[in-house]
């Protein structure tokens, strides 16, 4: 690998690491907006994403290029391929993010609603997914990388009980069915991070071993 190649690809490694710093600080703002919503703060969100955005058109750019000038092979090869992934998952869960400010804002002027007591750790736990399945690529471990796979059922789970909790809360209390219909959906996004957390992984598995492991129900 020439010096110029090694080069680039560390400075993809430092663009990735900056840009998912940006995705979580959305996916966080955006969480703890739900229990104090404005609009202000998803409009700011958006500003965020619009940044995020170029960001991952910058890199796709920055990917074609080492393309034409390096020709990698092989691993290089997979690595870009990787790369380019990675910016697309994080590009969507920002997106993910901006959701649940919109969704923070249908609160607004409703009844007060309890925010359900699971919420919070699924949130922990899809952003930990987050950051690991990052981790899994700066470090090219594999094993990390099922980890993080082996844990999207956890996120699945609470997100059910969310879910299921949500529609006794509509049955129960009419007149909170609006508000309920948004967490539901807010609770739907968080669970969508997790998801994005796990193609990463995935793809950083295909990236170190050659392996497709897309569809599998177990990641062993």
């Amino acid at each position: 690998m020439s010096i110029h190649l090694i080069r680039d690809l560390d400075s993809l490694q430092h663009d990735i690491l900056s840009m998912c710093a940006m995705v979580e600080d959305v996916i966080h703002r955006a969480v703890v907006g739900l229990k104090n919503p404005s609009e202000q703060l998803a409009n700011e969100l958006a500003l965020k994403d619009d940044e995020i955005d170029k960001f991952d058109v910058r890199i796709e750019e920055e990917c074609l290029k080492i393309l034409a000038l390096h020709q990698p092979v092989a691993m290089d090869l997979r690595r870009i391929a990787t790369v380019m992934k990675i910016t697309g998952e994080l590009e969507r869960v920002a997106d993910l993010g901006v959701h649940i400010a919109e969704r923070g804002c249908g609160l607004i002027g409703q009844p007060e609603i309890q925010i359900p007591d699971g919420f919070d750790p699924m949130v922990r736990h899809a952003l930990q997914m987050l950051q690991r399945s990052i981790d899994s690529y700066v470090e090219l471990d594999t094993s990390i990388a099922r980890s993080v796979c082996s844990h999207d059922s956890i996120v699945d789970r609470l997100n059910r009980e969310i879910i299921a909790e949500l529609v006794q809360l509509m049955h129960e209390s009419p007149h909170q069915i609006e508000s309920a219909i948004h967490l539901f959906s807010a609770s739907r996004h968080v669970e969508r991070v997790a998801d994005h957390a796990t193609n990463i992984a995935e793809d950083v598995v295909y990236l170190v071993e050659g392996e497709i492991i897309r569809h599998r129900k177990i990641h062993a």
